[in-house]
């Protein structure tokens, strides 16, 4: 593979440049016509199938079922949450016209859906039986980003899930909350391999018109944090806006309690930086549309169609027994041709056939991650391919655990916080005395803010990095995405 077609950075010395590279050369993602915003291709879209139904089974488990509601809200619907109108004001895309003419009030195009959803859940919930309501929407929103655009990451069209759902008591929504976390924290864990820190955010940084926002932080290999997915609980601070009211067991009207939770692509950004190599893109198995590249090792001066009709076979094998199997049977491209295209769109698990594989029936198996090879009988393919598979999803976790643990640090005076941000950052753990005078003055003097308060506190820190005085608060501080 030419090097204008590899990888031409490596992701130790230029992080920035050698991410943008392989979400482009392995084919995730392009930019779009527009500014801001990408078009996701088909090998990246096929990883968001993967986590949407994943996602999606474990949210029908719970009993939640899905809807859709309109991209165009009016804007007498976004005001009358006043305080949440005017935390999205700034990055929210306006609709004015329709064909020729002016419209007689704006359309904003939904940068979230609390309050579309909202004013239907006021006339579709009436009475305690009506309780709990529980609605995810698979969509995307649009916000207009005012930073630099980077895929998956930071772009003004993302693709999401949200869920919202209504409950009759605090109790109730205080355990949606956390059953969504866990969720997510599982599946961000076992799936992604990618470990993460849960706890809540600060009043300062939860989510506009929340009671509480509780948070999965990850530290990328740069050493900046990435937010990876979030559940609030809004409290009634919506339904009293909206009216949303039910007529309990003891006839009197109560408002309902609400939460919100949701994840992104950004958690195949998450994927890309975190397990990615010089060569490219390292998929966890768990996640990628392709498991094992079935490549079938041809000469010019032999005939083929045997070794051809081998590799089909061994690729529906493969298939039938549960393995997202793809033989690659190009013959205007040579055999190391195809092993580097491969390797850099992060395929766990490659397969080849030659002649003499052939004749001893037996086939190679080589893994993504070590490039170790492992000759394996014919009839031994679909067990030892599921029993690579899984050591390799459990090594990128192992791997990713370890950069976790050295990128984490515990500090107690301010200048071993500064030193170790400029140094390598990562999370800094340490004690907070909870005024947010003091979360401001950090955030303004060295970049970084408050990713999450664990939800267990570290008794030791008995000090404010920041003031010196009692801390009352355990705090992970990074500088983020």
């Amino acid at each position: 593979m030419s090097k204008d077609i590899g990888i031409t950075v490596k992701k130790s010395e230029d992080f920035s440049e050698w991410y943008n590279q392989v979400v482009l050369k392995a084919e995730l993602a392009d930019y779009a016509s527009a500014k801001g915003f990408m078009v996701l291709r088909p090998y990246g879209y096929q990883i968001w199938e993967i986590i949407q139904s994943v996602l999606d089974r474990e949210f029908k488990r719970l009993g939640v079922r899905n809807a859709y509601f309109p991209a165009l809200i009016p804007e007498s619907i976004l005001k009358r949450e006043a305080e949440h109108f005017k935390g999205f004001v700034p990055e929210v895309f306006w609709v004015t016209e329709a064909g020729d003419n002016k419209l007689n009030e704006r359309l904003a195009v939904r940068p979230t859906s609390e309050t579309i959803a909202y004013s239907s859940y006021s006339k579709w919930i009436r009475s305690w039986r009506d309780l709990p309501l529980l609605l995810n929407f698979w969509n995307s929103v649009m916000r207009a980003e005012i930073k630099s655009t980077k895929p998956f990451i930071r772009t003004s069209e993302f693709l999401w899930q949200e869920g919202h759902t209504a409950h009759a008591t605090k109790e109730e929504a205080d355990k949606m909350v956390l059953t969504i976390l866990n969720l997510y924290k599982w599946f961000i864990e076992e799936y992604l391999a990618i470990p993460v820190l849960a706890g809540c955010k600060t009043e300062r940084e939860k989510f506009v018109g929340a009671l509480y926002t509780t948070t999965l932080e990850a530290i990328m290999p740069d050493g900046k944090a990435l937010q990876m997915g979030t559940s609030h609980n809004l409290g009634q601070n919506f339904s009293k806006v909206f009216e949303i009211k039910y007529l309990g067991q003891d006839k009197q009207e109560h408002y309902v309690w609400q939460t919100s939770w949701g994840v992104s692509w950004r958690l195949i950004g998450a994927v890309i930086m975190v397990h990615g190599d010089d060569k490219g893109l390292i998929l966890p198995p768990k996640i990628a549309p392709i498991q094992v590249i079935v490549i079938p090792i041809f000469y010019k001066d032999k005939p083929n169609e045997e070794l051809a009709s081998k590799a089909k076979d061994l690729t529906a094998l493969l298939t039938e027994n549960g393995v997202r199997a793809y033989c690659d049977d190009r013959e205007e491209y040579t055999p190391g041709w195809k092993f580097n295209e491969w390797e850099l769109r992060g395929v766990p698990l490659r397969l080849e056939i030659g002649p003499r594989d052939l004749e001893n029936r037996t086939v190679t198996f080589a893994l993504r991650d070590t490039s170790e090879r492992v000759v394996v009988e014919e009839g031994a393919v679909v067990e030892k391919a599921k029993e690579l598979l899984d050591v390799l999803q459990t090594r990128l976790k192992k791997r990713a655990e370890a950069m976790f643990r050295e990128l984490c640090s515990t500090i107690e005076s301010y200048e071993e916080f500064k030193q170790i941000l400029a140094s390598k950052g990562g999370f800094i753990k340490a004690g907070w005395c909870g005024d947010q005078t003091c979360e401001v003055s950090i955030k303004e003097e060295t970049g970084a803010d408050i990713r999450v308060v664990p939800f267990e506190a570290d008794s030791s820190l008995k000090k404010c990095v920041y003031c010196g005085r009692e801390a009352k608060i355990t705090a992970y501080f990074a500088k983020a995405y």
